[in-house]
């Protein structure tokens, strides 16, 4: 089992709809994938539809319980595809989690122990953009950090500085065996303007050589249409896009392309269960 944890120290840069996109297409390879909606803003809770609607606990009774018990699993409507939903509304739950001397390794503790790691093959964590226990608690229990920038100036600042005073201020759990995971940078959201290419170009010289905590993926996810029909229509965005005319590749194409950066295992694997050859590294 490998756990996933989109983050980034920033919000409204997409981290729920990657988390959403990314996690419905891995289920459609095949892969056994539970999304864990970590922040007090359910909007990965209520992305897809759910399979009963209502859940019957989540985020709350993970925490406190420290394991993942099947009442706090729900189905999408979508094959091999569950969801821990948020059910804090009125933002308890960081509070409860400051008073813990676990805080930072619950949620970690959790997805380790009970019934995910024999159920699922890969776990997916939407975090919150503000700082606090809850986003630490999802960051300490990843294995890799995913962390969309949007190619803008204030994005790319951020990255640069909230993201790295983020891993610094959790590296003493290296200490208890449990560093920070490596990050994956993926720059979300590029449009074509001139502005956009300046800043991803001084994004990748940055992160270019060799780097102890981060790594920018090949994989550009553009700034498409595409990409908020799906949401409108609460779908996976693979599904929705399958094919483009013109030379931005389709939603389908970019999301594999990211799947196969991410887990080099998956690479020729298809969402429609086919397997192409040659695909290039």
């Amino acid at each position: 089992m490998i756990t996933f944890t989109i983050a980034i120290t920033k919000g409204g840069v997409g981290k729920t709809t990657l988390t959403a996109n990314l996690g419905a297409l891995l289920a459609d390879m095949g892969l056994r994938v539970l999304l864990v909606d970590a922040d007090v803003q359910p909007s990965l809770s209520k992305y897809f539809p759910l399979s009963p609607p209502q859940p019957v606990a989540g985020l709350t009774d993970v925490i406190v319980r420290g394991e993942v018990a099947a009442a706090s699993i729900t189905q999408t409507v979508f094959p091999n595809l569950h969801l821990v939903a948020s059910d804090d509304p009125e933002g308890r739950l960081p509070n409860w989690l400051l008073g813990r001397i676990d805080r930072g390794f619950r949620l970690r503790h959790a997805l380790r122990a009970g019934l995910v790691p024999s159920a699922y093959d890969c776990v997916l964590i939407d975090t919150p953009g503000a700082i606090g226990p809850l986003q630490d608690a999802a960051v300490m229990a990843a294995d890799v950090l995913v962390s969309p920038i949007t190619p803008e100036i204030l994005s790319a600042r951020e990255f640069r500085d909230g993201m790295m005073e983020l891993l610094a201020r959790l590296e003493p759990g290296s200490a208890l065996g449990a560093p920070p995971a490596p990050v994956k940078a993926v720059i979300y959201r590029q449009d074509r303007t001139a502005d956009a290419r300046l800043i991803v170009a001084g994004i990748a010289r940055e992160f270019d050589r060799p780097h102890e905590r981060v790594s920018l993926l090949k994989t550009v996810v553009p700034h498409a249409k595409a990409y908020k029909e799906a949401a409108t229509l609460r779908v996976p965005v693979h599904q929705h896009e399958r094919r483009r005319e013109g030379t931005m590749p389709s939603a389908w194409s970019v999301m594999h392309c990211l799947a196969w950066e991410l887990m080099p295992s998956l690479r020729g694997v298809l969402a429609d269960g086919r397997r192409v050859q040659g695909v290039s590294s």
